[in-house]
């Protein structure tokens, strides 16, 4: 690790500190000034009660701050962090509400309690990292355009096509005027080569990976040999598990059903008395193995929003979306009927959005790996979701799609692992 990036991660870890006591501090002058000073407790504490105090509150704060990445300053996004650290106070208070409410043998008052925000002072110290994009045949617009979404951390000094003078381009990647590189879209073959000449000089690289990559990643590490083996394998999950999923679909499907009803009754209300027509809007989509099923959906658009027979996704600013659509979509209570679909077994809760038959063979012409994303049940909400934007390209989400599948296998990877006998077969 460099010095720089030494320096940057202890004043990092002192500023989370800092923040940690300054808020230890607000909670004992809340205690000793509310709680202690003016409640009446059966056992009066003293000082090293009162350390004893601090000492829990300290503990709870840093474990859970830590655990949901409210430390990382600089790391995550900034409202992720602020959410972060907002989640983890409130339990953090709810657990210093109920030990003191056990103390008193009573419920007591509780005075809300604040998070700070170290983002600005952050990107004082640690002004945004200049980068060098050396990039492939494709256009390279759309990952300018996701840079240019995080001008707090990153800033693209330079771009080079990585047919340029390779001498040249060794040179620059070295040069002291990029704190990192990004290689966007180089085949494998060069972006290996690029890849190891920088890590042999300890320069940083960002690389968005193929599916190729996610799939690489989720495999299991084996060591029979003395060379380490990946596994990859078909993906599946277990007997249990779908019992297990299912359950969870049926369960939260109906509490959400009718938690939710009221909501589905006036937006019905509204969509119908807007232009008349129907009120949901039915439309073939495909799930796992490529079946297709009927997904419901409050009606966002026109009647006549696709009375030429074609398909097309909608856009942003998208004229045949009606103004109770509008809102609707923006709240996204246009896909409450999808429960229906949950509760009927077309659908999870968790899994890749499900797409149309035609849009899918559109993608498949010139990119075949689409078809990935059937090798599940489609789902209300995936890692395309979460972290994808209204422009994030299909290319884009399927590695998010591939991402969630990955990440949930490796849960069990360790224990497959442990199942591998010495002749290499699972026992």
């Amino acid at each position: 690790m460099s010095r720089n990036e030494t320096i940057k991660r202890t004043i990092i870890l002192l500023w989370s500190l800092l923040g940690v006591a300054i808020l230890t501090a607000m909670y004992m002058w809340v205690w000793t000034q509310v709680y202690h000073g003016q409640y009446v407790f059966n056992v009066k504490l003293y000082f090293r009660g009162h350390v004893l105090m601090a000492a829990v509150y300290v503990v709870l704060l840093f474990f859970f701050t830590s655990t949901f990445g409210g430390l990382k300053i600089g790391y995550l996004k900034p409202m992720d962090v602020f959410f972060s650290q907002v989640f983890a106070i409130i339990i953090v208070d709810v657990i210093s509400y109920t030990q003191i409410s056990l103390m008193e043998v009573r419920l007591v008052y509780s005075p809300p309690m604040v998070t700070l925000g170290g983002n600005k002072a952050y990107r004082i110290m640690f002004p945004p990292r200049k980068l060098l994009l050396i990039y492939g045949d494709h256009p390279v617009d759309d990952i300018l355009r996701k840079f240019e979404g995080r001008k707090d951390k990153y800033q693209i000094a330079k771009l080079m096509y990585m047919g340029e003078d390779q001498d040249k381009l060794y040179e620059e990647m070295v040069s002291k005027d990029y704190r990192g590189v990004v290689l966007w879209d180089v085949p494998a073959a060069l972006r290996n080569k690029y890849l190891k000449y920088m890590y042999a000089r300890n320069v940083r690289v960002y690389m968005m990976p193929k599916i190729s990559d996610v799939i690489i990643k989720g495999s299991d590490p084996m060591h029979l040999f003395d060379t380490p083996i990946f596994l990859t394998r078909e993906y599946s999950i277990k007997v249990e598990q779908i019992f297990l999923k299912r359950c969870i679909d049926i369960i939260f499907g109906l509490l959400l059903a009718i938690i939710t009803s009221p909501i589905m009754l006036i937006t019905a209300i509204c969509v119908w008395a807007y232009d008349r027509g129907p009120i949901l809007y039915k439309q073939t989509r495909c799930t796992i193995g490529g079946k297709e099923f009927k997904i419901m959906k409050f009606r966002s658009m026109r009647v006549d929003a696709e009375k030429d027979g074609v398909a097309r996704l909608a856009t942003k600013n998208d004229d045949r979306i009606t103004p109770i659509g509008r809102f609707i979509r923006a709240v996204r209570i246009d896909e409450l009927p999808q429960l229906f679909n949950i509760l009927k077994g077309d659908m999870s809760f968790i899994g890749p959005r499900p797409e149309r038959p035609e849009i899918i063979e559109q993608y498949m012409e010139d990119m075949p790996e689409f078809a990935f994303r059937m090798k599940v049940k489609a789902g209300l909400a995936g890692y395309a979701q979460v972290y994808g934007k209204y422009n994030t390209t299909p290319y884009d989400k399927l590695k998010l799609d591939a991402t969630e599948g990955v990440e949930s296998n490796q849960t069990t990877a360790a224990k497959n692992i442990d199942n591998v006998t010495e002749d290499g077969k699972l026992q």
